[in-house]
């Protein structure tokens, strides 16, 4: 399992200035995708008493772990980022891959990959890059005096878990005190910010980066331990609390009838596990129940989220691990009914906050429901990745000009014209929609097996190092932004091998060299964690990830993993160089522009070479034994023949040229542009 290596906020804060200018994207993701708002209706709600621009954001998750996750999310339009899961163990071991969105969703993901002191930073960092891209209006508002009050209003919503023991603990408890009180990070990170926002190292950067929690009660986390892990985020942190739900509590009957009679998906089965070890439905509201007492003596909320992801058995054999969880689709089925048994029992007394198979269609009917904050992960690793959001919005907004409704409140009365027979009461409106849509959404046959057993096409192609067919899907379907596009020039030409034989390098076999379009993509290796989702919707085999050029950000990063193929590239002192491993075999190549010379070398010879021409000016061997005639050596009186496979040359010249030139802007070249 490859770690993620963050980059600094120099780097993150190069590429959001310059990337909008040279391509129209911020990390990728197009301007023309990013949410720039309506004056025509207010999206803004809030979350325990707290502003939010929207009611949308991504579930703790892979889009919200490194800061360009979090940033690349804002641009979208969420408002309300539920953190990633933190927990004591941060050095875990996760199998790979670990996602499969090929039609439904499955992962077998924990919580962060980063460890503590990691993650902390790379939440400030997300939150400085915001205030900046805010007042810089990053997202192109053409009108920015015309959108509601608090449309750029973000909350930063702390996910954590699993047991009170690690909960309590020295490491998460300075953690989620760092969190809310992270002036000193601030500080430290003001001298990372270049020059290009210079204006920005005294601007008074939000430092309360969270007053609200989810726990993440995840599956088998001990009943008996629930209660006291909220007692402990609200007495002794102060937070707000939300305790994530699984969908079990339903119950096995209910449940099992709408995934299997309803829905169609019998090829599924839930762990039994699941079923012993989660709270029932009436056992969670008996806990919130004796917790809410405890909220209101702080001054705070408790609240639920419909619901956890669903274990059930791996059969279908693309994730490594026997149990998987369920997202998506299906689940959106299960969780939304199981909000409606929520509300019957309990009527409209506590918050609830909703992740399950949100997407372009339902998101106006979880307004309607009442719901804040409304997460959502499995659609957002589909392509357009995060510019999948804009869609969500244009059609809330649709939907809301339909009913004549300006704010959410009144969308929620009007949207089933419940809002009248209560008399305007907008709790009533919620609980009787709540029936409406549960019902609906069982009936729905576009949440079906049979409409969603269809997986990405393939055609019979193998990825290569350079070429494809550069439909650029692998780009915005990683949540990491870790797949990017670079440009090269186009050549075929004719080259030959050397072999140094009895002391002489003599030329050897003739190849052709071809690289067929400008046109390529690469992988950030620092950011790749290996999920595996861009090979899922990779037309072609061999997966991105694996078979396109890795590159590290750094010589430490490159350094520190010794079995990965992958290159690192650097600028110093007028020498362009790069050094990279090439089916575990290490390669090394510097070139001086200014006097037209290159040093090649395979690890046993290095060659002189005049780029321009590709003529050999000289040749040395890094061993000089290699070089001598030693009859006591071999037999016929020299060592054994070595060939310097040349196609390795022009790989690393075209991929060191392509790398720093600035044609497009990436995360290898970003440390490199300037004002």
């Amino acid at each position: 399992m490859p770690d993620l290596v963050p980059a600094p906020l120099s780097s993150l804060l190069k590429r959001a200035y310059h990337e909008p200018k040279i391509q129209q994207t911020i990390y990728d993701l197009p301007l023309k995708e990013m949410y720039r708002g309506s004056s025509n209706v207010d999206l803004s709600t809030s979350f325990h008493g707290l502003p939010s621009g929207t009611p949308l954001g991504p579930a703790a998750g892979p889009q919200d772990q490194l800061a360009q996750n979090i940033v690349l999310a804002w641009l979208g339009g969420s408002r309300i980022i539920e953190l990633k899961t933190v927990q004591i163990l941060d050095e875990l071991v996760i199998n790979r891959p670990c996602i499969d969105a090929t039609n439904i969703g499955f992962n077998i993901e924990w919580s962060q990959e980063l460890k503590l002191h990691e993650t902390v930073e790379e939440y400030v960092k997300a939150s400085m890059i915001i205030d900046i891209l805010r007042e810089e209006n990053a997202p192109g508002v053409p009108d920015p005096v015309a959108l509601p009050t608090d449309f750029y209003a973000t909350i930063f919503d702390l996910s954590v878990g699993y047991d009170l023991k690690g909960i309590e603990s020295e490491s998460v408890t300075q953690f989620m005190q760092q969190m809310k009180h992270a002036g000193h990070l601030v500080d430290q990170l003001r001298t990372q910010i270049p020059d290009e926002y210079a204006r920005y190292r005294d601007y008074p950067f939000r430092t309360e980066l969270v007053r609200t929690a989810t726990l993440s009660t995840f599956h088998g986390c001990p009943k008996d331990e629930i209660e006291r892990i909220c007692r402990y985020l609200l007495a002794e942190m102060g937070l707000h609390t939300i305790i994530k739900l699984n969908p079990v509590q339903i119950g096995k009957e209910k449940l099992e009838h709408i995934l299997y009679d309803r829905l169609g998906y019998t090829h599924l089965k839930v762990n039994q596990k699941a079923y012993d070890t989660g709270l029932s439905l009436q056992e969670a509201l008996e806990l919130v129940e004796r917790l809410e007492p405890i909220a209101k003596q702080h001054r705070l909320n408790i609240g639920v989220k419909f619901s956890n992801t669903l274990e059930v058995y791996n059969n279908l054999g693309r994730l490594p691990d026997e149990v998987m969880y369920l997202s998506g689709q299906p689940l959106h089925v299960i969780a939304v009914a199981l909000l409606a048994e929520w509300r019957k029992a309990a009527g409209m007394r506590y918050p609830i906050s909703f992740a399950a198979g949100i997407d372009r269609r339902n998101v106006a009917n979880a307004v309607a429901l009442g719901l804040t904050p409304i997460t959502v992960c499995t659609d957002l690793l589909r392509p357009k990745g995060y510019g999948r959001m804009e869609g969500y919005f244009k059609d809330l907004e649709t939907s809301m000009r339909k009913v004549g409704a300006r704010t959410l409140k009144e969308y929620i009365l009007k949207a089933r014209g419940q809002g009248e027979p209560v008399g305007g009461d907008l709790e009533q409106a919620m609980l009787r929609n709540s029936a409406i849509i549960a019902e609906e959404t069982v009936s729905d046959q576009r949440y079906s097996w049979a409409q969603n057993r269809k997986e990405p096409r393939k055609i019979n192609s193998h990825l290569f190092v350079f070429d494809c067919l550069s439909c650029d899907k692998c780009v915005p379907v990683c949540p990491n932004d870790a797949n990017f596009v670079f440009e090269v020039e186009p050549a075929r030409f004719k080259y030959r091998d050397y072999r140094l034989t009895r002391g002489a390098l003599l030329p050897d076999e003739v190849h052709w060299f071809s690289i067929e379009q400008a046109h390529q993509l690469a992988n950030f290796a620092d950011f790749c964690n290996e999920c595996g989702n861009c090979d899922t919707f990779c037309p072609e085999y061999g997966g991105p990830f694996i078979e396109k050029p890795g590159f590290f950000g750094s010589r430490a990063s490159y350094a520190g993993r010794p079995t990965h193929d992958g290159f690192y590239v650097e600028r110093a002192d007028g020498i362009e160089r790069i050094v990279g491993r090439i089916k575990g075999q290490g390669y090394g190549l510097e070139i001086l522009r200014a006097d037209d010379s290159a040093l090649f070398n395979d690890g046993v010879i290095e060659l002189n070479i005049r780029p321009s021409t590709g003529e050999l000016l000289s040749w040395k061997a890094l061993d000089p034994a290699l070089a001598r005639v030693d009859p006591a050596r071999e037999p016929f009186g020299h060592a054994p023949d070595h060939v310097v496979s040349m196609v390795n040359y022009y790989r690393l010249e075209a991929l060191l040229r392509g790398a720093l030139d600035m044609k497009k802007v990436h995360y290898v070249n970003a440390q490199y542009l300037s004002l």
